[in-house]
């Protein structure tokens, strides 16, 4: 994305200091210096780094530290007043508009054009058509050619119903009748899309007010392009004070510019950011909050961004239902795997959901998209080539009969080596699954016996039930306590369906989010490293 070589230069920084020998006030003063340079880099406003500075500064004072101040100590201190000032950097507090269901949610886009203002639209009335809303989308954009066109276009790929006009002339007649008319047909989120000007003027200014006056939006949302530098600043304090926004969406985060100007506009507006358009496809566009979003810039990963993300991708889907009940009773197939590769590319590019898992995205540094996904399209033909029969195995019956894999690599277009290596990789993710299930009956013994007896029984056997697991004993963690049972149950009901699991509107977590993502995605990436066979 925009920021992530700014993540990559702040993250290089604070790992650098904390694994400093030397913890002192110089190597903090250096890291200060590192950390400024790469914000000021990134086009974000000279004067919100200096405050960003002076504020770190205080909350990290070496010469009021207690003298019996370790080193590890040192560095939480100064890892998390990095952490908690950067997200005060993209964090208004200020609530946006939340739609609500059963009523008419009006949703108006402002912006100049280029910015992605139209495209943004089609994305968001998917995003909430995806989540039972129903969604549809007016073009109350007469001034530019071809707008109505490329409206049309986007919202009949997306499903999404729409209105406009090709002989009215008025933006505000049309945002009228678009809105009334979907409104007498009950519809939850009416997105308005307007028109824009390549620079800001009177005549666009005067249209926005009209258009405005005329529908009466729940909500007016800013769409700024994320590589415009520190112009999107006076950008957006000019709209701001015309059509009074009250969320901004920022696109074209997958490039290569700057995109700091962008954290500007937070600060100059007090709006919050509520989505990220990451790409051109419909899929692009990330849900926007403080914490996950710097959590995610330092490599520290976005787990609950993942899990949505991944819920999005697997709705309704059967096979990935019926892999994740496999997984839960500790069985993984070859028709598993095949799944699970299926899902992970219907997620986007690699480096996009790396980037949500932490670790990840510094492991998939250089690593190039269009080759990872590659080889996971030759791993599909090999599972293409394969029988019912073998699908439905766990691999071993090819592995005692190499006739088998000759016979799939010829008719997948592939090599033995790489129907090897694809083995390999079922056959570790199959010891997983199986740790996955057998995690789960110890639980559920565990479960079963904290309903009655000793206590003192239950704790022993509590200590060997996680010690089988592979956990901490009771007294070893942060406060040498139990673990939090009821969390662990949570983790568990996630794990096998639960109808408690985080989020899931589908009677359980998707197989990806009930798994160890890290894990699987090491899996993915031991997979990206193999089956380089020559092919034809």
């Amino acid at each position: 994305m925009v920021l992530s070589d700014l993540g990559r230069r702040i993250n290089a920084a604070v790992t650098d200091l904390t694994r400093s020998q030397n913890l002192d006030e110089k190597a903090f003063e250096s890291m200060l210096k590192e950390l400024c340079n790469a914000l000021v880099s990134a086009d974000v406003n000279i004067r919100l780094v200096q405050q960003l500075r002076k504020s770190i500064k205080a909350k990290v004072d070496f010469k009021n530290l207690p003298p019996t101040t370790n080193a590890n100590s040192k560095k939480r201190l100064i890892q998390q007043a990095v952490f908690d000032h950067l997200v005060d950097l993209v964090d208004p507090h200020a609530e946006p508009y939340k739609p609500k269901k059963g009523r008419s949610n009006v949703i108006m886009f402002v912006g100049l054009q280029g910015a992605g203002k139209t495209t943004t639209c089609t994305k968001l009335a998917r995003h909430y058509a995806q989540r039972g809303f129903k969604a549809c989308l007016v073009c109350a954009d007469t001034f530019r050619a071809g707008a109505y066109d490329q409206l049309k276009q986007n919202a009949t790929k997306a499903k999404i119903p729409y209105y406009g006009s090709l002989t009215q002339t008025d933006p505000s007649i049309v945002a009228a009748e678009g809105v009334a008319r979907f409104k007498k047909e009950k519809f939850e989120i009416i997105i308005v899309d307007t028109s824009g000007r390549h620079r800001q003027e009177a005549d666009l200014f005067a249209e926005m007010e009209q258009v405005q006056s005329a529908i009466k939006p729940d909500q007016t949302i800013m769409v700024l392009d994320g590589t415009i530098g520190q112009a999107a600043e006076s950008q957006s304090s000019a709209f701001k004070s015309t059509a009074n926004f009250g969320a901004i969406i920022i696109t074209k985060t997958d490039g290569g510019a700057a995109g700091g100007g962008a954290i500007s506009a937070v600060a100059a507006t007090h709006t919050p950011i509520i989505f990220l358009g990451t790409g051109e496809h419909m899929l692009d566009l990330e849900r926007f909050a403080p914490k996950p979003f710097i959590s995610k810039l330092l490599g520290y990963g976005d787990m609950s961004g993942l899990i949505e993300h991944v819920q999005a991708v697997t709705k309704d889907n059967a096979s990935a239902k019926e892999t994740y009940k496999h997984i839960s009773e500790g069985i993984f197939t070859l028709r598993d795997l095949k799944s699970q590769i299926t899902n992970v590319m219907k997620m986007g590019p690699l480096s996009k959901v790396a980037g949500m898992i932490p670790g990840m995205s510094n492991m998939m540094a250089g690593m190039d998209d269009e080759d990872g996904s590659t080889k996971m399209k030759r791993m599909i033909y090999i599972f293409d080539s394969m029988t019912e029969k073998e699908l439905d195995s766990d691999g071993k019956m090819l592995i005692q009969q190499p006739s088998r894999m000759t016979r799939i690599a010829h008719g997948s277009g592939t090599s033995v080596r790489e129907v090897k290596d694809l083995l390999t990789q079922a056959k570790m993710m199959a010891g997983f699954a199986k740790n996955m299930g057998g995690q789960k009956k110890n639980m559920q013994r565990a479960e079963a016996m904290m309903k009655g007896g000793n206590k003192q029984q239950q704790m022993a056997a509590m200590q060997k039930r996680m010690a089988s697991m592979g956990g901490q004993a009771p007294g070893a963690g942060g406060r040498g306590g139990m673990p939090d049972m009821g969390k662990m149950m949570q983790m568990l009901q996630g794990m096998g369906g639960g109808a408690g699991a985080a989020g899931s509107s589908a009677g359980g977590m998707p197989d990806l989010a009930g798994m160890d993502m890290n894990a699987l995605m090491q899996q993915m990436g031991g997979m990206m490293g193999t089956g380089r066979g020559r092919g034809r």
